[in-house]
């Protein structure tokens, strides 16, 4: 397990250097085109209930497909970490201004105080964060295994879906068998079912 560990710690180096050496621009131009592609996806106008993250660094941003959710309807939920369980509970947020602190992992999360808990079984689309992923489903968050132990406990019928640009995508990356893949990856240039 060190091992796999070490490769896949060496692997997310790789394509942190890879994105930051990406010029502003194309990086810019990368992300609005996954925004808009993810806009355009059937299983994402579809669907009711969206599952969305807030990105930690090297994990593309979700600000503005957020907004965009929000703008169209959409009930987004977003998901609260215990760091001293590793556990993850989903709220519902409507206002993200208003409605997000500070969480134990350095991330804004919902605030239970002003959001309503969500139950899994109900989310409709599940966007996935990840640092690496390749074209059949495997993915490298952050080593945290949140969305591991996340990614089982989603309804068969919950799409689960990673945005990326294409500079984070690998020919296979090492998957341990507590790893958890994703149904469909949206890059700027396309969109990958897990074959």
């Amino acid at each position: 397990m060190e091992e796999a560990q070490l490769t896949k710690d060496g692997i997310r180096e790789l394509i942190s250097r890879r994105v930051a050496e990406m010029p502003a621009e194309t990086r810019q131009d990368n992300l609005d085109r996954i925004e808009q592609r993810l806009a355009e996806f059937a299983n994402y106008i579809e669907s009711r209930i969206v599952l969305f993250y807030v990105e930690k660094e090297g994990e593309i941003p979700t600000k503005g497909i957020i907004e965009h959710s929000l703008d169209h309807n959409k009930i987004v939920v977003l998901p609260a970490f215990k760091t001293n369980n590793h556990s993850t509970k989903l709220f519902k947020v409507g206002h993200p201004a208003k409605d997000l602190i500070m969480g134990g992992r350095g991330i804004l999360e919902p605030n239970p105080a002003r959001c309503k808990a969500v139950p899994v079984d109900v989310i409709d689309i599940a966007i996935i964060p990840g640092l690496v992923f390749d074209e059949k489903g495997g993915r490298i968050g952050s080593g945290q295994g949140y969305y591991d132990r996340l990614i089982p406990k989603l309804t068969l019928t919950t799409r689960k879906v990673a945005i990326t640009m294409e500079a984070q995508l690998l020919p296979i990356v090492p998957m341990e068998s507590h790893d958890r893949y994703v149904d469909i990856i949206i890059s700027e240039k396309r969109v990958i079912y897990k074959i």
